[in-house]
């Protein structure tokens, strides 16, 4: 790496225009982030002066510091799809549909804990897929809005996807080298507050969706205010569509529930092992495949048929992870980063510096729907911690800051195609989304980043 004691003035131009260029590019959508990762940074360096053999040396650096992240990601989609398509979820999700009753407060707050279920195997599509057509007719029964259906679904499984193997850590870790076991140890407690206020503003948007239903009944618009509904009707629906949806390949699964049984105690052990640090989580769940994949189908033909099942998911992260190794590695080894890190230090009040990562953070919502999620991890976040480490600021501390913050309003920004799959799920359009989601999605990003840092996890 270039280590530069003050600005150069070329290294700074560049970096920003790479920056800006590739932020561009993702913005825009026309081409993927593959494309504007590589092709762009490399631009970038054969204008600096690079050579061919220091640009092959950033690239080495840049991949060495993201293959673990890189391995996890894939085989931990592999994994929870296997036990995902063996059921092992279903049962909880029906009991959840029952307890709520058919009662809207515990409607909302049934809502919050089946989305969290849903979210354990960190994608986004597979949670809305198994939520939203489960739990839609239970709201067109009860008169409940579809829009609280989604913020409620997409907050629940927003708090979960910070899970090491979710796309914050995967991506955070990918930018500053931080392990991601080690980076999501923290953010447990911050995911068990988050949970609690989430079930508080469930239960407060309850209690508000139910005066608007009572208002509406007495003005006739609807023609009952929803409570005789028969909740066991519903659950059994769901059972049926989910039992539908895997009859293709039912005929190569194994069943009963011995079965179901030991894939509980197999995830239950792989998550162990995996938090315990006896394994590093890439290894985990490399074994925890090796497992799950014979427990569940009977024959060689089957288990690979569905690893291709599972793959474009699992590589289509893995993809974006190593094109961003090429981006960070030139931005960092070449001295860009840095040089645009001084640049900024020369000109920015030092109240400001100590702060910049909450600032940051706490515009997390809005700036995700200015900027693509890749865009915020490899190009936000790099340049804030380069400034922000300059006034004391620790790399975990601003990781955490903008994860936190941006993380709430991933499903509210344009750029994530799972949200626009809710939409189409739930029968709603984007502006009504927008409208119905967005400041409560901001506020409660800034009061979870104001607890993270309370609770000593983000540093001030």
């Amino acid at each position: 790496m270039t280590d530069l004691s003050e600005p150069n003035t070329l290294l700074t131009l560049v970096g920003l225009a790479t920056i800006v260029v590739t932020v561009g590019l993702l913005v825009w959508g026309r081409v993927s982030p593959v494309v504007a990762m590589t092709v762009v940074p490399i631009a970038a360096a054969f204008v600096i002066g690079t050579s061919f053999e220091n640009i092959t040396d950033y690239f080495h650096s840049g991949l060495d510091s993201v293959m673990g992240v890189v391995v996890m990601f894939i085989f931990a989609i592999i994994y929870f799809g296997i036990v995902t398509d063996a059921g092992l979820f279903d049962p909880v999700v029906r009991g959840l549909i029952l307890a709520t009753r058919g009662h809207i407060i515990l409607v909302t707050m049934g809502t919050v804990l089946i989305a969290a279920v849903a979210h354990l195997d960190g994608t986004g599509a597979t949670t809305f897929l198994l939520t939203i057509p489960a739990l839609l007719p239970l709201y067109k029964a009860l008169n409940m809005s579809r829009y609280l259906l989604l913020l409620l679904v997409s907050l629940s499984a927003l708090i979960m996807n910070m899970v090491p193997w979710g796309g914050p850590v995967a991506r955070a870790a990918s930018a500053t080298g931080i392990d991601p076991i080690e980076l999501y140890r923290p953010l447990i407690p911050v995911q068990a507050v988050a949970m609690v206020m989430l079930l508080v503003l469930a239960a407060l948007l309850g209690m508000r969706e139910q005066r608007r239903i009572k208002t509406q009944v007495v003005a006739g618009q609807v023609e009952s205010d929803g409570k005789t509904v028969d909740i066991h009707e519903i659950a059994d629906d769901f059972t049926a569509t989910q039992v539908a949806n895997r009859e293709d390949i039912t005929r190569d699964m194994a069943s009963g529930r011995g079965v179901y049984w030991a894939n509980v105690v197999v995830t239950i052990a792989v998550l162990t092992v995996m938090m315990g640090g006896w394994f590093p989580p890439e290894l985990t769940f490399l074994i925890g495949v090796g497992i799950a994949l014979p427990l569940n189908f009977r024959n060689a033909s089957a288990q690979m048929s569905r690893i291709q099942v599972y793959a474009p998911n699992a590589l289509m992260m893995a993809t974006i992870i190593i094109a961003a190794a090429v981006f960070l590695g030139v931005l960092r080894e070449s001295g860009m980063l840095e040089s645009i890190a001084l640049s900024l230090l020369a000109i920015m009040p030092a109240s400001v510096g100590s702060v910049l990562h909450l600032i940051v953070g706490g515009l997390g919502v809005p700036l995700d729907m200015l900027t693509s999620t890749d865009a915020y991890y490899f190009s936000v976040l790099p340049l804030t911690d380069a400034t922000a480490s300059q006034f004391g600021v620790s790399t975990a501390s601003t990781t955490y800051a903008l994860m936190i913050g941006n993380n709430i309003g991933t499903f509210i920004s344009p750029f994530s195609p799972a949200m626009w799959l809710a939409i189409g799920l739930a029968g709603a359009t984007y502006g009504k989304h927008l409208k119905y989601s967005f400041f409560i999605m901001w506020g409660f990003s800034i009061a979870l980043l104001a607890a993270a840092v309370a609770m000593g996890i983000v540093q001030v």
